[in-house]
């Protein structure tokens, strides 16, 4: 059964949720054959594709960060993404932004801690490490709370900050590297299904090693478009079952009617 912004926030301290970043409609049909509870995707992919893939499954739409110069602009997008099936909006803008998507009744969800689409003016760090930046991180999700919106992706903070803020919250704690005491856990499929080219982050853990199938099925690729050129050069291909015959009468019909050629 799919959750609804009002189920999950009620789930609250009885029971973790799983989320995964899906870019793709296999990956969302496995997620929920898998049980996975939310969906994050967004951007520029298929909206409808991703909803028809994973119809029982909560799915939260990121607005690509940078898109948008205002608010209302964010705004339109996020109504057609609710519109197009989603059921809640990721958006990594700032608080007044947010503000005016939660106004609206747009299920919105903000993001702190590591804020990637950010990084210039943080850089690649954790967060939380000591008492003035988990204040600070503290006083970021107070933002959100008095901004409007109902959950929030901790990325990257101390575990026990994260923690504590968690229970501190009525906010859904999403947790991107954040520890284990956090309302959802969220990683991405690329890296739960060890197709990242090698690159996991540290927060990460592969469940299996696609990395490894890709290259065999490319191997194959090569071995199988070796193997036609080959029959091409040999005249083993194409044979009688590849080609369209015309019955010898007809053929001479059409011969018969074609210039000589002359020889030099």
């Amino acid at each position: 059964m799919k959750l609804e912004v009002h189920q999950i926030r009620a789930l609250k301290g009885q029971r973790q949720l799983t989320q995964l970043l899906c870019t793709t409609p296999d990956q969302a049909a496995a997620a929920e054959s898998a049980g996975i509870e939310i969906i994050v995707s967004g951007g520029t992919l298929d909206i409808k594709a991703i909803r028809a893939a994973a119809p029982q499954t909560h799915l939260c739409w990121g607005l690509a960060y940078g898109a948008h110069a205002t608010a209302q602009e964010a705004l339109r997008d996020a109504f057609a993404a609710l519109e197009g099936g989603a059921d809640s909006i990721y958006c990594a803008m700032d608080y007044p932004e947010i503000a005016v998507l939660a106004r609206q009744g747009v299920p919105v969800v903000g993001h702190v801690g590591l804020v990637p689409q950010k990084h210039r003016l943080t850089g690649f760090r954790a967060f939380g490490k000591t008492a003035a930046d988990a204040r600070a991180v503290w006083a970021a999700v107070q933002r959100y709370e008095e901004a409007g919106a109902w959950a929030v992706e901790m990325e990257i903070v101390a575990a026990p900050v994260a923690t504590a803020i968690a229970r501190a919250t009525p906010l859904t704690v999403i947790s991107m590297g954040s520890g284990g005491d956090c309302d959802v856990q969220y990683l991405f499929a690329t890296d739960v299904l060890g197709e990242n080219n090698g690159r996991m982050p540290r927060h990460a853990r592969a469940w299996d090693d696609f990395n490894a199938e890709y290259a065999r099925l490319q191997a194959r690729r090569v071995t199988a478009m070796a193997a036609f050129r080959a029959d091409v050069l040999s005249g083993a291909f194409p044979g009688p079952g590849q080609e369209i015959r015309i019955p010898q009468g007809e053929c001479d019909a059409f011969l018969a009617t074609l210039p000589q050629r002359q020889e030099s």
